[in-house]
């Protein structure tokens, strides 16, 4: 049975922060809540927001239910600069969102530390006269404009309440969800479920089919997949780094992030995980800066790496700012020892919330003591340590944690196999689906995902790839169903999206997740609506409810033609330096990476 967003309660609201918001948006419920649910949505993120807004646009019933304290993700996160790709590809509520943040920034009083037109002229790529979104934004910002929009559609929210870990979290009848059981004995059943979380526990937990790691190139007959110690060359060590604790003594003992087992087989599968870290939002805005402090129990071994690839003449600042208003950043990770704490998150997927709670508490202790190291250190060259003591946390932001981003960057953890696998092929629009959601046209994009010592006895990172689809692509409405003997009434919109490893890649943007969301949404209304699993609606009227709802789904194929895989742009010197190295088994010197970075150019 249906019932209509108008039957949700609207007097019994709670006050935080200012904002008045719908009841349960503080992890409280309502007396007034339902017993059942049309559609329960598991992860108060990007994509899970905009799936709840959009099925009770549509009239259903619906309760987003979020396993932590943060809302929105990582675009609440500290994640403001929005990585968009081609800008056409962004439709519906996503586009939506985005043109809500350019309203927000209309207001002169919005600009308390600098004037719009001095962030402008300091990052006014995220904020360009004709563009119908503003793609740059602070945390707080993006958290209004996501309660707003949950307030005005009457969505109920519960935080904090997270699945039972295991059998006993969700019940099931043959291949259909009834209800997930949370760890506070919350009870939520549905008709049809939403996993829009990072961890895709609500997935897992239904018996559905995923993997976690990088699948070898041969699995889908890929180029940009499993291990890629040759093609990574961005985001490396560019000068010779000893990897012992007594330089030149392996029997010292390895330094702190580095194992001493070689990369693995090129194109090979392995269980790593790129690597996480927090999206800090800085400032150097006086009036709010939060000096960097040096965190109890600091170890200074934890950033000898560090200290070395400095001294072997690295001498760019290990940060990417991007400038955000009010002279704020979204800061991220850049070259071979940054804010990404490698290979310390392999457990983080398929751990419990104990496993997980240690990895996000050994990232930020390791991330908050790599800013005061930068920051005050010694050994850091003279002018970097200068600019970045200039720097701060943003007092203004984050402020029930003492400043610090609430969600951790879940790149990458559990992707389900479905009835349809995205890969490589579709991203270079080798294959176009005939049933897109969505369009993506983002990098393909992998940070680092290891850190091991190379035959030269260097220390090196692997996994960061960097390669452009060329155009948009389509996502299949497939990608989002797991196999219909495994699960019929459930979507997935975000991390677990059916993907292989480097097309999730270009997958995993914000903007693609709120698409996805929205997409999601209308898949379930129109499976609820004709009575039919969700594997079984009409395509076709789902297409032209995704039109007409301002969902993209078009590809102009003269515009961007197929890449296949021997299209990439490297040159003849970089082959010749990388294949007879392969040959050998060994990886290229740390003194020829940093030729070869020159001579490509070391785009980001």
């Amino acid at each position: 049975m249906s019932y209509n967003r108008r039957e949700f309660i609207r007097g019994s609201l709670l006050f935080a922060g200012g904002i008045m918001l719908p009841a349960g948006i503080m992890g409280c419920r309502s007396e007034h809540q339902k017993d059942h649910y049309d559609i329960v949505v598991y992860g108060a993120t990007s994509g899970g927001i905009i799936a709840a807004v959009a099925a009770a646009r549509k009239g259903y019933s619906v309760i987003l239910v979020e396993p932590s304290s943060h809302l929105g993700g990582l675009t609440t996160g500290g994640l403001g600069a929005t990585d968009i790709g081609i800008e056409g590809t962004i439709g519906g509520m996503s586009l939506e969102f985005y043109s809500t943040v350019r309203e927000y920034y209309r207001p002169e009083e919005r600009w308390k530390y600098e004037s719009r037109s001095e962030y402008m002229d300091r990052s006014g790529h995220f904020f360009q006269p004709d563009r119908a979104g503003m793609f740059g934004f602070e945390p707080h910002a993006a958290k209004k404009i996501y309660e707003d929009m949950l307030q005005e559609a009457g969505v109920p929210v519960v935080m904090n309440d997270r699945i039972v870990l295991g059998s006993r979290g969700i019940e099931k009848r043959e291949n259909k969800i009834k209800a997930i059981i949370t760890e506070k004995g919350s009870v939520y059943r549905g008709d049809i479920f939403i996993d829009a979380s990072y961890e895709c526990d609500l997935m897992a937990m239904a018996g559905v089919s995923y993997h976690v790691g990088r699948e070898a190139n041969s699995q889908y007959e890929e180029t940009l997949n499993g291990v890629q110690a040759v093609r990574t060359h961005n985001h490396i060590f560019p000068g010779f780094v000893d990897p012992y604790i007594e330089p030149g003594n392996p029997q010292s003992g390895v330094l702190p992030g580095v194992h001493d087992e070689g990369p693995g087989e090129e194109f090979s599968e392995d269980h790593r995980v790129q690597a996480y870290c927090f999206r800090m939002c800085l400032t150097d805005a006086p009036e709010i800066r939060v000096p960097f402090e040096q965190p109890q129990g600091y170890d200074e071994l934890q950033y000898e790496l560090l200290f070395r690839n400095f001294e072997a003449g690295e001498n760019r600042i290990p940060w990417l700012p991007g400038g955000m208003p009010n002279r704020k950043t979204d800061t991220n990770n850049r070259w071979g020892f940054s804010t990404n704490m490698v290979g310390v998150n392999y457990g983080y997927p398929d751990g419990n919330y104990a496993t997980r709670e240690a990895i996000v508490e050994m990232q930020e202790h390791y991330q908050r003591g790599l800013m005061w190291t930068l920051a005050n250190h010694p050994r850091v060259p003279d002018d970097i340590r200068n600019e970045v003591a200039r720097w701060g946390l943003a007092a203004d932001e984050f402020t029930e944690n003492n400043n610090w981003p609430t969600q951790i960057y879940v790149r990458e953890a559990r992707r389900m196999v479905g009835e349809y696998v995205t890969t490589e092929h579709d991203c270079r629009r080798m294959r176009i689906v005939s049933d897109p959601v969505g369009l993506g046209s983002y990098t393909m994009d992998s940070h680092n995902v290891q850190r091991f010592i190379t035959k030269q006895g260097c220390v090196q990172n692997e996994g960061n790839i960097e390669v452009s689809p060329g155009g948009p692509y389509a996502i299949s409405y497939r990608s989002l169903l797991p196999k219909r003997n495994e699960c019929a009434n459930l979507l997935v919109c975000t991390n677990g999206v059916s993907s292989s490893h480097i097309a999730f890649g270009s997958i995993r943007m914000e903007p693609v997740f709120m698409m996805l969301g929205q997409s999601a949404a209308a898949a379930a209304v129109q499976s609820l609506e004709d009575g039919v699993d969700l594997h079984d609606i009409d395509y076709p009227i789902l297409q032209n409810r995704l039109i007409a709802d301002g969902q993209r789904l078009d590809i102009d194929t003269d515009q961007y033609p197929p890449l296949p895989p021997d299209s990439e742009p490297l040159t003849e010197r970089w082959r010749a330096w990388n294949e007879p190295d392969l040959e050998k088994g060994c990886v290229v010197t740390c003194e020829d990476r940093r030729e070869n970075k020159q001579t490509n150019g070391g785009t980001d």
